[in-house]
This record gives structure tokens, sequence and C-alpha cells, in this order.
């Protein structure tokens, strides 16, 4: 398929896509209008119910978990797919090049950056049904932190820190505990996704019941996708990298 070829069907995506959500703008209610039944049912009704601060946790793991469990197999499916497509187009990969930072203040700064990040990440994901925030946020933050480790390390030392077999079963335990959860629910005599443990005290980690559970879970497959996409694309540029002056020198 030539350039010119791929120019036209991506404009002709692009222009229907655009439509699309240029339509679903003009839809939205005008800003300050009353809330919608739904949107009113559940501000006046999830802390009672679910013993969660946070709204739009609730939302998320709860009222619309079957809505999350989707974009969940959305994400596990994309990102594996990227990296099976990428790994199988590949050369047998050679040694990783060193590629490490030169600069000896950015990298104790970063390096000493990353404990922070990865516990910043992880806050969010404890506290997202009590705070803003939760698995899908805190997820991305923890997987930024690996990245960190190459940015202001090298890339070797990102791979080490976090293995392909590691980061691959770490996604899938994340969508399978998702799962998991909703078909513990059933076994318990409820719905699919619904919520059958104690809600526990308002306002404490000890609570929202099974929420806690889907949230991280979230956290961990975002957190792994996260880093599994890092690793594929890194080690797509890590190819364009020169080996070291003594390996060209040896040649």
């Amino acid at each position: 398929m030539n350039r010119r070829l791929r120019l036209v069907l991506f404009a002709g995506a692009a222009a229907v896509l655009a439509g699309v959500l240029l339509w679903g703008l003009t839809g939205l209610p005008s800003f300050g209008s009353p809330a919608r039944p739904y949107a009113a049912y559940v501000l006046r009704h999830a802390v009672a119910q679910r013993h969660v601060t946070n709204i739009p946790t609730a939302v998320v793991f709860d009222y619309r978990g079957w809505d999350t469990l989707g974009e969940e197999l959305i994400l596990f499916t994309s990102v594996m797919g990227t990296a099976l497509l990428l790994r199988d187009a590949r050369d047998k990969p050679g040694e990783r090049p060193e590629d490490r930072m030169k600069s000896v203040a950015v990298r104790q700064a970063g390096l000493l950056m990353v404990p922070v990040v990865l516990l910043l990440g992880l806050w969010t994901v404890a506290y997202g049904y009590l705070t803003p925030g939760g698995g899908f946020q805190g997820g991305m933050v923890c997987a930024y932190a690996a990245l960190l480790v190459w940015i202001a390390g090298s890339y070797r030392s990102h791979r080490r820190a976090s293995p392909t077999s590691l980061v691959d079963a770490a996604e899938g335990t994340g969508a399978a505990a998702f799962i998991g959860v909703g078909l513990a629910a059933v076994v318990a005599g409820q719905a699919y996704l619904a919520g059958f443990l104690p809600g526990g005290t308002t306002g404490t980690l000890a609570s929202g019941g099974t929420i806690a559970l889907l949230n991280w879970s979230t956290g961990l497959e975002v957190a792994a996708a996260g880093v599994l996409i890092f690793h594929e694309f890194l080690q797509e540029y890590i190819a364009t990298v020169p080996p070291p002056k003594r390996n060209r020198e040896a040649e």
C-alpha cells in the first residue's frame, strides 16, 4: 500500500471520527444544568450504599462495573497484540546497549525520584475510593516510575528492574483478578460484579467491599500494561542506538 493511499484512508477515517466527536459534544448538557436522573441518584446514594467517598470510583467499579471490565479487556488485548506484533517482527535481540544517562546530576536526581513516583502511584491506587485517583491513574504513575529508571539511568537498568516475564504475568493476573471478583460474586449468590463483601467503615481503607479489590486489580493491570508498552517501543528505539565504541573497533 503506497503512502498516498494510506493518507487517503486516514483522512476519511479521521473525518468520520471528528464528525462523531462533534456530534457528541453538541449533545452535552450546558454548564451548570441540573444533574440527570442517573447522576442525581448516584450523588444522593453512593456514599451510603457503597461506603466510599470518591463517587466516580463507585461508579467505575460498582454501578457500571461491566463498562470497566470491557475497558480492561480492551486495554489487555491491545497491549498484548502490540507486544506480539512487534516481537514477532524483530530479529533475535542481541546484547542490550548501555544507553546510559551521561549527566551525573540528572542520573542521581532521577533515580532518587523513582521510589517517590512509585510510592505516589501506590498511594493513588490505595486511596482511589477515598480521594481522587484510583487503579487507572495510579497504575500509570507506577508505570512511569519504571520508565524513569530508563530516563535517568539506562536501558539495561530499566529492563532489569522490570523483566518481561514478570510484567506479562502481572498484566494477565490483573485482568484475571477483575474477572475473578465478578465470578466470586456469582458464587456468593449475587449478580456478576455486584458487591458481596461488607462495606466497612466509610472514609477508611477498610471500606468499599469489592470496590477495593477491583480497584487494586485494575491498578496492577494498568501498571503492567504501561510498562509493557514502554518495553516494546523502547526496544524499537534502542535498535537505532549505535553499539558502544569499543564494540565497533573490535569489529
